[in-house]
């Protein structure tokens, strides 16, 4: 049985249609209309233990509602969904002893205690085994670097020590499943690094399951091995990162030095992205052509001195996939 089943969930909200002026005010107070918006219409898939997904669309597709019904803070309209056994909505005090989950800038940590207090506190809640926490407390604050901040007040924290600290009270219990909504969201360089190695070190050491939800997709490239992909509230792909980028990320980009350029450059079966005296940033599909037939047209309007080639990104893929330019 999978860790997680999900089954036709569906998410619908009523909102008010509201009336301009004074008298559509008093309509809406005596007799007012409703509309109804779906947020999530019809999702269906399971996941198994220990597997790592990235569940990721637009703002508005329904990623943050799914989660909400996973923890058990929202309600499904209809449609069934199993955590480990457990309905979650049901038996939410039963569903939370095995899940962990960070919401964006949304803190669990007691904001005027010390950082050690809230994961004091916190053992006490879940009952975590002394050396259990111990240990764990141990391992964290040497890979997510909490040694200085333990005995400063949350409130005293910046915002990438904060989630560090955010990060390492979610996995505190050893959780079955952990939900991270936008963990590195207004994060720099560095934090966003230690938190991605931490994730997929635990999930090596614990087979942690975990679902990602985030607008930096150098998240889901560097922790994810599946990508569950929604657009106005449904699935559109549900399959490994890898197969996704293979099936919609055939075209490469390649970056040419070159010199001694005659005029401006047309080529037939690549596009040209950005275009200097010196340089060239060419976009191109292998089943279209090749770099040597690319070259080949160049090299009659200039000299090639170096190239430069990377595969398209997952980033560039889905910005390509909402413009229409491919269909799931």
């Amino acid at each position: 049985m999978s860790i997680i089943e999900v089954e036709d969930l569906v998410k619908t909200y009523k909102t008010i249609e509201k009336e301009d002026g004074l008298l559509g005010y008093f309509k809406n107070l005596v007799r007012p209309k409703y509309k109804e918006f779906t947020a999530v219409k019809s999702v269906n898939f399971n996941i198994e233990e220990g597997e790592l997904v990235g569940y990721i669309g637009e703002n508005g597709a329904g990623k943050s509602t799914t989660i909400k019904m996973l923890t058990g803070l929202l309600t499904p309209t209809s449609g069934k969904i199993v955590i480990n056994g457990i309905i979650p909505n049901e038996k939410r005090i039963e569903n939370n002893k095995n899940i962990g989950a960070v919401f964006g800038q949304k803190t669990q940590l007691w904001w005027d205690l010390p950082v050690i207090e809230s994961f004091r506190l916190i053992k006490k809640m879940y009952k975590i085994p002394e050396n259990e926490y111990r240990k764990n407390l141990k391992k964290f604050t040497e890979i997510l670097d909490l040694e200085d901040l333990l005995e400063k007040q949350v409130k005293n924290l910046s915002l990438g020590q904060k989630m560090r600290c955010e990060i390492a009270a979610t996995f505190l219990h050893n959780p079955k499943i952990v939900y991270l909504d936008e963990p590195t969201i207004g994060l720099d360089v560095f934090v966003k690094e230690n938190i991605r190695k931490f994730i997929k070190d635990i999930n090596k050491e614990k087979k942690t399951t975990v679902i990602l939800t985030t607008h930096d997709l150098k998240d889901i490239e560097d922790v994810c091995d599946r990508i569950i992909l929604l657009d106005k509230g449904q699935i559109i792909y549900d399959g490994e990162k890898q197969k996704f980028k293979d099936t919609y990320g055939k075209y490469v980009i390649s970056e040419l030095i070159v010199k001694d350029k005659k005029e401006s450059i047309k080529l037939n079966n690549a596009e040209i992205i950005e275009q200097t005296d010196n340089k060239l940033k060419i976009k191109f599909s292998h089943d279209e052509t090749t770099i040597v037939k690319i070259m080949d047209e160049i090299s009659q309007f200039c000299n090639i001195e170096d190239i430069h080639m990377k595969e398209a990104e997952l980033e560039d893929i889905l910005k390509e996939i909402y413009k229409g330019a491919h269909k799931c």
